[in-house]
């Protein structure tokens, strides 16, 4: 491959059942964006505005199929200076942007036992674009990195360390989201970033981050995704005991259904994940759902604000944080012994500054920008090599 035409960065977000993907110029401005969802089912692809119906059987060829309709919109694989991607997973040894090499890529194969619904997707999305552009240069940035500044004391789970047990450790997530945030938040504040913040990433996934500093001392996701918050279908925290009695009395792959796929806010309210259905919905099991949401977004908040020693600031971020101004509500209104006080003006409106004018804390709304920060960390590398 020749040099490329322009300073284009490709990023490329491949989950368990989509590929979304966004392209950067050199000034980070987003050009387009466009996804392949519903991959093996009732799938489409998205682009550009447009939305086109056809048969994904795969993560290779959705992404072929994206590749090839981005090019027709004027993005050519040539006209990229790189690929980037996110990587869910990145182990104990890759806790920073890092270009991907034969080296690397073995390292993010070695952590599919830790990421097995995650990892093997985005590995599908580094090796399609080697096949389609073999001099590409590619880019990983990790959703655990960010938490890789937490102390021992808050990776390690009491347990003997044996061969048995290597790799079983807190990790945390949303990493990419949380770092973008400790950026945005002071261009949008017009101040400096609070010392002690607490972060909400609310969405279907959703976990807290403790912020110290600039860097993350404590999170709620742990081992996996799964742990924490009641999520859109994930169960958050679980006694272990329960996890084995479920593994005993239905196995290994349908007690991960359960946990995964059938439970948090599905599961409790017979059916529904998405928040905007559940607070339009006047059923007690709807009702019970958003406050077993809320209730663990708050009991979590206490822990993490109490591994800050304190708390300034809150900031939201993530399609329910930014978006449900009845859960940040009662969020906020169980932190009322922190002294905070929302402006319920701003918090309809989904304004950036929440915090009423007696609030002895700031309140923020930080919009998610985890393509962005991939696209910086993809930048910055490339910067730095010359």
């Amino acid at each position: 491959m020749g040099a490329p035409e322009t300073d284009r960065i490709l990023v490329l977000n491949a989950g368990s059942s989509s590929i979304k993907l966004a392209v950067f110029d050199d000034a980070l401005t987003e050009c387009i964006t466009g996804m392949a969802e519903a991959i093996g089912g009732a799938s489409a692809i998205r682009l550009g505005g447009t939305h086109e119906a056809l048969p994904l059987p795969d993560h290779r060829t959705a992404l072929g199929a994206l590749i090839e309709r981005l090019g027709a919109c004027g993005y050519p694989l040539s006209s990229f200076r790189a690929a980037a991607h996110r990587v869910v997973h990145g182990g104990a040894s890759l806790s920073g942007p890092v270009r991907i090499t034969a080296k690397t890529r073995a390292e993010i194969a070695s952590c599919t036992p830790l990421a097995p619904l995650h990892n093997p997707h985005h590995l599908a999305a580094i090796d399609s674009i080697s096949a389609l552009a073999p001099g590409l240069p590619q880019y990983a940035s990790f959703d655990t990195a960010f938490h890789a500044t937490n102390p021992e004391v808050a990776t390690r789970y009491a347990i003997p360390s044996l061969p048995e047990t290597k790799g079983i450790r807190r990790y945390g997530f949303h990493g990419l989201s949380y770092a973008s945030l400790t950026r945005r938040l002071p261009e949008i504040s017009g101040h400096p970033l609070p010392d002690r913040l607490l972060a909400f990433h609310l969405g279907n996934g959703a976990s807290l981050c403790a912020i110290r500093g600039g860097r993350s001392v404590a999170t709620t996701m742990g081992y996996s995704p799964l742990d924490g918050l009641t999520m859109g279908t994930r169960s958050g925290g679980i006694d272990a005991n329960a996890v084995l009695k479920l593994v005993e009395d239905n196995g290994l792959a349908r007690t991960k259904e359960i946990l995964n796929q059938e439970s948090g806010l599905l599961g409790l309210s017979g059916g529904k994940s998405d928040m905007r259905r559940l607070m339009q919905d006047p059923s007690p099991e709807a009702a019970f759902a958003v406050a077993h949401f809320c209730y663990w977004s708050l009991r979590h908040a206490g822990s993490l604000i109490a591994a800050m020693q304190g708390c300034d600031a809150v900031a939201f971020t993530g399609g329910i944080g930014e978006n449900a101004a009845e859960v940040r509500a009662r969020i906020i209104a169980g932190l009322d012994w922190l002294g905070a006080t929302l402006d319920d003006a701003a918090n309809t409106a989904n304004a950036p500054t929440l915090h009423g004018p007696d609030s002895r804390i700031a309140v923020w709304i930080v919009p998610a920008e985890e393509e962005r920060e991939i696209a910086r960390n993809a930048r910055a590398i490339l910067q730095d090599n010359g």
